[in-house]
């Protein structure tokens, strides 16, 4: 009887290791963290492996672990392990690889079918040694996941990314170990599913919640500092937050330095710099905001504008923080009404025995000024030279000729009164020859 096209074609991590560390792929090795190990006695493996301590064997149609003796002769120096975009749908294939790998400090299975596929609580103590692990776009299930917390004992690190989470399980066995939480692209909105990893991972560092479309931060201080007490880093972009009130509610996380929100509804009707300044005003312990770090200028810049915002405002319509930064800075006069329109001047261009009395706008270049002059006084299109001749001190310095296209007037200290000279180019003798 014909085997299944599925069975011809499942892969076993032990062949697609042989195939791809062996000698005649790399004949000299791959440099540091190589060890060169000769197949075992009996091994379907034939020949000798250069392996790298950091395997890297993603998309590669793994379905099977393959001969567990194998794995253990060849994989004893293994640390990390990339496992992502395979075709794995059972945890006890992944066991029997891992038990195997005895120094394993980094496994990745993203992308690996594991829906519906379950981890018996007796089995996870195999992985007892992991520090970090990635299982983005698995959508294993919470009991997995919890069953994998409590058997690694130094997790520090887990990716539970698109994995279409709506909810937290709580687990009723903490990790206190994990230090870093990823759990962006997935469908977590309410803040009493959020407050479930302060339970179950009390000594987290980061949290980054990106993309989860989270409408609130609704805990008190008390509950915040118990909850969270030391984390430093949140990333909430393109939440939901809506209210300054949730900005506000973010300075109770005690230890709170670094935090991201990027595309939230609360700050899409104002300016990027109004936004920064206005956050950076409600949140006095954050050092770094939306990747940029926070100078005691740039702090004290987004206090006073603050202020300023606020000041025309009904009492009762301002935040908490103003009367704070009030007793600070004091009440700030508000800030000159300057002028930004172009500068312009008055000057007069000469052309043969023809003056025009014209205006510059002292911004442009000289280039521009050419163009300008071509239009407003039909010159000819052959070519011109430009000379600027200061009144005041003409009999002294004489013209001055505006040769470099490139430069702003301005930098020529051009006043009203000053003349502009246009003088045709010369062609040469060799182009005149021509004609």
């Amino acid at each position: 009887m014909d085997q299944s096209s599925d069975e011809v074609e499942a892969r076993t991590f032990v062949e697609v290791l042989s195939d791809k560390y062996n000698t005649e792929n790399f004949p000299y090795g791959q440099g540091l963290g190589v060890v060169v190990l000769p197949s075992p006695p009996g091994s379907p493996v034939k020949g000798r492996l250069f392996l790298p301590n950091v395997l890297v064997l993603n998309d590669c149609g793994i379905k099977k672990a393959g001969d567990r003796s194998n794995i253990a002769a060849f994989c004893a120096h293994v640390v990390e392990l990339d496992l992502s975009y395979n075709e794995i749908h059972d945890w006890a294939e992944i066991c029997a690889i891992v038990s195997n790998v005895p120094r394993l400090d980094f496994l990745n299975l993203s992308m690996n079918p594991l829906c519906g596929a379950t981890l018996e609580p007796c089995m996870a103590n195999v992985f007892a040694r992991l520090r970090r692990l990635v299982l983005i776009n698995t959508q294993v299930s919470w009991d997995t996941v919890h069953a994998l917390t409590q058997n690694t004992s130094e997790l520090v690190e887990l990716f539970l990314c698109l994995n279409e989470y709506r909810t937290v399980s709580q687990s009723s066995t903490s990790c206190p170990s994990l230090r870093l939480l990823q759990i962006t692209d997935n469908h977590l909105r309410d803040w009493t599913e959020v407050r479930k990893f302060g339970l179950m991972y009390p000594g987290l560092n980061e949290l980054v919640l990106a993309n989860n479309g989270v409408e609130c931060v609704d805990e008190t201080r008390e509950t915040l500092q118990r909850l969270f007490p030391n984390l430093r880093c949140i990333n909430l972009n393109n939440s939901g937050l809506s209210k300054w009130g949730d900005i506000e509610s973010l300075n109770f996380f005690p230890k709170l330095q670094e935090l991201k929100v990027m595309g939230i509804p609360l700050l899409k009707p104002y300016a990027t710099q109004e936004r920064r300044s206005l956050l950076l005003a409600q949140l006095p312990n954050i050092l770094v905001l939306n990747g940029g770090a926070v100078s005691d200028n740039d702090r004290e810049a987004a206090e006073r504008f603050f202020i300023r915002y606020y000041q025309d405002c009904a009492e009762q319509e301002r935040p908490h923080r103003y009367s704070e930064l009030v007793s600070k800075y004091g009440q700030l006069a508000p800030l000159a009404d300057v002028d930004l329109s172009p500068r312009c001047t008055i000057v007069e261009v000469r052309w043969g025995d023809r003056v025009e009395a014209i205006s510059l706008r002292l911004e442009q270049t000289v280039t521009d000024l050419k163009k300008q002059l071509r239009a407003l006084l039909q010159l000819p299109s052959n070519g011109i030279r430009l000379f600027y001749i200061n009144r005041e001190m003409c009999s002294v310095v004489g013209p001055e000729e505006l040769k470099c296209g490139f430069r702003a007037l301005h930098s020529y200290s051009i006043r009203d009164g000053d003349e502009i000279l246009v003088v045709p180019k010369v062609k040469s003798r060799a182009n005149s020859s021509h004609l």
